[in-house]
This record gives C-alpha cells, sequence and structure tokens, in this order.
C-alpha cells in the first residue's frame, strides 16, 4: 500500500473512532432527582415518591418496591405519568426505621435500569 493509501485509512479509522465517541450515551435510564432523597430522614407515615429520569420511562414495564425495616418489600402502585420522565407512587403507615425504595424502570430505548433509595422514618 502506498502512503495515500495508509493516510485514508488513517483517516477513516480517525473519523469512525470520533464518531463513535461524540455519539450521546443514551443507553441507560439515570436517576436525576428523587423524593425522598438518598439518606434523607423524612417523617412519617405518609410519603409521596417521584423519581425524574433524564429519559422517557415506560411505565407499564417500570416498577418502585418498598423494602421495610422488618425485610418485607411491598410493591407500590404506580400512578398515571404527569411527564414521561417522572414516576410518582405513594407509600403510607411507614413506621421509624430504615427503609429503602427499589426501583426497575424501562427506557424508551428499551434498556433496563435499576437504582436503591435508602432513607429514614423518624
Amino acid at each position: 500500500m502506498g502512503r495515500k493509501m495508509h493516510h485514508r485509512m488513517f483517516v477513516l479509522l480517525v473519523s469512525l473512532l470520533v464518531a463513535g465517541i461524540s455519539q450521546p450515551c443514551w443507553a441507560h435510564a439515570i436517576l436525576m432527582e428523587s423524593n425522598p432523597k438518598a439518606n434523607a430522614t423524612i417523617k412519617g407515615p405518609e410519603l409521596n415518591v417521584v423519581l425524574k429520569f433524564n429519559v422517557r420511562i415506560d411505565a407499564g414495564r417500570s416498577h418502585v418496591r418498598l423494602s421495610s425495616p422488618d425485610g418485607t418489600v411491598a410493591t407500590l402502585t404506580l400512578e398515571n405519568q404527569s411527564s414521561p420522565e417522572v414516576l410518582r407512587t405513594h407509600a403510607s403507615g411507614l413506621k421509624p426505621g430504615a427503609y429503602k425504595l427499589i426501583w426497575q424502570v424501562l427506557a424508551s430505548d428499551g434498556h433496563l435500569s435499576r437504582g436503591e433509595i435508602p432513607f429514614l422514618v423518624s
């Protein structure tokens, strides 16, 4: 191969690398805001849960569970989405202790994301 061919291959390779790096990474939903915030202390017994993500969420294929201090885990009923990137639910009957919200969401691009939000009820 001549010098021109090596140069063209080099330019093509660099172009492909730059194009791959510069593509936005929308592969997973990222939790941007939450109520409660991680490690927050709230007053019970009621809690309005709000989870805001960076992308659209398929609420029909997503869920939020609540792990209680006694180790039981309950699935919380999601409300109708007021915004495509927000999930809302409600927990009641919370007694003092350490809780954890366990969420799993399906982003509009088909990728699952999971996370946990520990919090205390005083």
